[in-house]
């Protein structure tokens, strides 16, 4: 495993002590957990903007779905 250094504000620190007591966990733990959950929403955003970026997905107009939803009872 690669460790890592990080400059964090004390009032950051301070906020992770904390969190860690609560836990009861090490700083390292709460840490590694907050970049991995980071990075999989990083991942999961990359993914929405590319698909909105896509030309070829179809674009759909909202009120006109809302009329034909509202209007299939």
């Amino acid at each position: 495993m690669t460790q890592i250094t990080a400059r964090l504000p004390d009032s950051v620190v301070d906020q992770l002590d904390q969190a860690a007591r609560q836990l009861r966990r090490s700083r390292a733990d709460v840490v590694r957990q907050a970049v991995e959950r980071y990075l999989e929403d990083f991942d999961d955003l990359s993914v929405a903007v590319e698909r909105l970026c896509d030309p070829s997905d179809a674009v759909l107009d909202w009120d006109q779905v809302r009329r034909e939803l509202l209007d299939s009872d």
